[in-house]
């Protein structure tokens, strides 16, 4: 009984992230541009926030709450959850066409960032303060770079994802209610997620980090595997790739950064391990778009048999 209450928390929870960051999204972007800020500013600030907030939500209330596997674990789990699985499962259904500075920039960059973190976590057996710094620094970095390729008109579906948002028909109290809403469905949702996970983890007598890096992870990654899935299917695929990799690279800069700068979160030598199948699935997705620059079916069939094999290895080990 108390293990169905948990998975109906659980549940709940997934369902007020989701839609919480939804309402965020929207109520805070039509907020924006009723103020006369520009589409850009938007889409790169609000929507990417947006998109990232379940995993910021879930790891800073782990953290703060002690359940560092769940915090760190949700966000490599979500990062190998997004391209084995979302972007495998995507380029099955359809070829994923990729634009050159995704492949040249922001792919390298996500398998950049994924080694600094296993770097400093491996050897520091902690995410610090200076860690923090280290991951904000990468991050300004990298919103300077979105800026230019906004501005420049490269950028992979940031923009476009902001210029769908018109506040000009609603009031501001509407939008201040909608806004406020989400954020309070985010925050109660990611108490109510880490607070179930953390209860069927002990009763199940599995690790923080294996919830972590599976339930959490997917719960936390259902947005994008939607998102991805639909612009397959309506023949949008072209920013699937983008977005997923723009995810990728905002959940260990932004909420990992964030987290670490909030409170110090022990990182266990088993997340060395999947830090490394982190690594390993960015370098996969390198191989397969950098000749063609587009992820096809047997890429996509060799994503899911890898993803296959490390879930295996969380089960078994």
């Amino acid at each position: 009984m108390n293990f169905l209450i948990n998975l109906v928390l659980l549940v709940v929870g997934f369902v007020l992230l989701i839609k919480g960051a939804d309402y965020f999204v929207e109520g805070a972007s039509k907020i924006a541009d009723k103020l006369g800020i520009p589409q850009l500013v938007i889409g790169l600030t609000i929507v990417a926030f947006g998109t990232s907030a379940p995993e910021a939500a879930i790891s800073i209330s782990s953290a703060i709450k002690g359940n560092t596997g769940i915090a760190i674990g949700n966000i490599i789990g979500s990062n190998i959850m997004n391209i084995l699985l979302i972007l495998g499962i995507t380029s099955c259904i359809t070829v994923l066409k990729v634009a050159k500075s995704t492949v040249y920039y922001e792919i390298p960059f996500v398998i950049f960032i994924t080694t600094v973190l296993v770097v400093i976590g491996g050897t520091q057996g902690k995410l610090g303060f200076i860690s923090g710094i280290i991951l904000w620094a990468l991050f300004i970095l990298f919103f300077v770079y979105l800026i230019k390729m906004a501005k420049s008109g490269k950028s992979d579906g940031i923009v476009e994802e902001g210029e769908a948002y018109d506040g000009k028909k609603d009031s501001m109290i509407k939008l201040i209610f909608i806004t406020l809403a989400g954020m309070a469905a985010i925050v109660i949702g990611s108490d109510l997620t880490v607070d179930g996970a953390t209860e069927i983890a002990k009763i199940l007598g599995i690790s923080d980090r294996i919830i972590g890096l599976t339930i959490v992870a997917f719960g936390t990654s259902l947005p994008e595997l939607i998102t991805s899935v639909t612009a397959g299917i309506k023949g949008k695929a072209d920013i699937a790739i983008g977005n997923i990799v723009g995810s990728n690279i905002f959940n260990i800069l932004f909420v990992l950064g964030t987290t670490s700068l909030i409170k110090s979160v022990p990182y266990s030598t088993n997340f060395v391990i999947d830090g490394i199948v982190a690594i390993a699935a960015a370098v996969l997705l390198f191989l397969g778009v950098v000749r063609k620059k587009q992820l096809g079916r047997m890429a996509g069939i060799i994503m899911l048999i890898a993803y296959a094999g490390y879930f295996a290895y969380l089960i078994v080990g």
